[in-house]
C-alpha cells in the first residue's frame, strides 16, 4: 500500500518548480532567450576557476579510493579541520573539527539540524517570508513548522507576533539571512533582540530553544550592507551552510552543519549527526567535492553580477510605482504586487513572458518574488516587457 501522505503531496507540487517547467516549455516555443524567467534560484555565474583547477588536479594525481570512496560518517577529517579554521578566522569563534559535520547541501544540513533538537510533536518557528520547502523539511520529521507573520515594512522580524507564538512547545527557531525570498539581511539589532528573547524564554521554560541559521546566501551581500555572524549572538546556534550559491555549484550538493563551539553539547550534537545519517540516508557527501571545496574556502564565484541586476530591477520597479524593500543580498527581490491577488498578477505577467512567483507560497500573500540570477543582458531586455505589462494592465487610461 502506498504511503498516503506522500501521495497527497503530488497535488501540492512546488509552485516555483511548476513555473520553471512552464518557462522551459515556453522557451521551446519562442526561444528561451525570449522568456524572462525569474522563477528559479539557480546560480548563473561561472564556477571559480580555482575550483575547476582543484578538481582537475585531484583527478590527475589522486587515487580512486581517496576521490571516490566513502568518506567517514562525519566528513573527511582534513576538510572539517579546514572549514573550522576558516570559520574561526572569519568570525572569531573557536571552531574545531569536532564542531563540523559535512552535509549534502543546505537541505541535508537542515535535515540533521531539525532531528538534533526536536521530537515528533515539537514546534519550530520560522519567519515569513520564508523558503516554502521548510514546510516539508520540518513537518516530515514529525515536528511542526509554525510561521510568524511578516513585518512588511522592512522584512525584519515581527517581534510582537513572534513572542505570542514562542510557547513552551517551541524547541527551535529557524532563520534565513540573507533571506530568500526578500533579499533582506537581518541587522545586528534584530539578531541581538532575537538572541535576548531566546535566552529569556529558554530560562523561563526550563529547556534550550535552539537557533537554526540557514545561511546559503551568506557570501552574497551587497556594498554597504552589514551581514553579522548569527552564531556570534547566541551560543545555542546551529549553522547550516551550503557552497551552492557562493561557488555556483548547487548540483554538487555540498555543505555543512557547524554547531557553535560555545554550545554546551556541541561535540555530542555533531556526533549525533552521524547517527541521524544512518536513518535518513543523507550521509557521506561526495569525497572529491569535499576535498575540492576545502581548497577554495576563501574563494567565491564572481558574485557582483547579482548586485548589478538588483540595481537595475529595483530602480525599474520603484520607477513604476511598486512598493519594494531594497535587498541587501542574495539574488531575490520581493515587491508588492499591483493588485491584492498576487497569483492573478503573476498569471497576467505570463502573457508578457515574465515568469514571476506569487508570494503566497512564501507566506506573504500580495507580494511576488523575482530570482534575478540571469544574465544582465536578459535583465535589461526584460524591463521593456515589465513596463509594457504594468502600463497595459494597471496604468492604462
Amino acid at each position: 500500500m502506498l504511503v498516503q501522505k506522500y501521495k497527497n503531496m503530488l497535488s501540492g507540487k512546488s509552485v516555483i518548480r511548476e513555473l520553471s517547467e512552464f518557462a522551459t516549455a515556453r522557451g521551446q516555443e519562442i526561444g528561451y532567450e525570449n522568456v524572462f524567467d525569474y522563477s528559479l534560484g539557480n546560480p548563473s555565474v561561472p564556477v571559480p576557476q580555482e575550483f575547476t583547477d582543484a578538481c582537475i588536479q585531484m583527478l590527475s594525481e589522486m587515487g580512486t579510493n581517496a576521490l571516490h570512496g566513502y568518506s567517514p560518517s562525519l566528513g573527511i577529517t582534513s576538510v572539517r579541520e579546514a572549514v573550522a579554521a576558516s570559520l574561526e578566522q572569519r568570525f572569531g569563534l573557536p571552531y574545531r573539527k569536532e564542531h563540523i559535520f559535512m552535509a549534502v547541501g543546505a537541505a541535508g544540513a537542515l535535515a540533521h539540524a531539525f532531528r538534533l533538537v526536536t521530537e515528533p510533536g515539537d514546534e519550530i518557528l520560522t519567519f515569513a517570508p520564508y523558503f516554502p520547502e521548510y514546510g516539508p523539511y520540518v513537518n516530515l520529521t514529525g515536528a511542526v513548522l509554525k510561521v510568524v507573520p511578516p513585518d512588511t515594512d522592512n522584512f525584519q522580524i515581527h517581534f510582537e507576533k513572534f513572542e505570542e507564538m514562542l510557547t513552551e512547545k517551541v524547541m527551535a527557531v529557524l532563520i534565513n539571512t540573507p533571506n530568500n525570498p526578500s533579499g533582506v539581511v537581518y541587522s545586528a539589532e534584530t539578531l541581538q533582540r532575537l538572541a535576548d528573547t531566546l535566552r529569556r524564554k529558554s530560562q523561563e521554560y526550563g529547556h534550550t530553544i535552539y537557533l537554526i541559521s540557514d545561511e546559503p546566501y551568506r557570501e552574497i551581500v551587497f556594498e554597504g550592507v552589514d551581514a553579522p555572524c548569527v552564531s556570534a549572538f547566541y551560543d545555542d546556534t546551529v549553522m547550516c551552510y551550503s557552497f551552492s550559491k557562493s561557488l555556483s555549484i548547487p548540483g554538487e550538493r555540498i555543505g555543512y552543519v557547524a554547531v557553535n563551539p560555545n554550545c554546551k553539547d556541541a561535540e555530542t550534537m555533531v556526533n549525533m549527526c552521524g547517527q541521524i545519517s544512518r536513518g535518513i540516508g543523507h550521509n557521506c557527501p561526495p569525497s572529491m567535492i569535499q576535498l575540492a571545496v576545502a581548497k577554495v574556502l576563501d574563494k567565491t564565484a564572481d558574485l557582483g553580477v547579482y548586485e548589478t541586476n538588483m540595481k537595475l530591477i529595483y530602480k525599474e520597479l520603484t520607477d513604476l510605482g511598486f512598493t519594494c524593500v531594497k535587498p541587501g543580498g542574495t539574488f531575490y527581490i520581493f515587491p508588492k504586487a499591483l493588485e491584492e491577488d498576487a497569483k492573478e498578477f503573476c498569471r497576467k505577467a505570463l502573457q508578457y513572458d515574465l515568469v514571476l512567483v506569487p508570494g503566497d507560497t512564501f507566506g506573504a500573500p500580495g507580494y511576488f518574488r523575482m530570482a534575478y540570477c540571469i544574465d544582465t543582458e536578459k535583465v535589461e531586455r526584460s524591463l521593456a516587457a515589465l513596463r509594457r505589462f504594468v502600463k497595459e494592465n494597471y496604468y492604462s487610461e
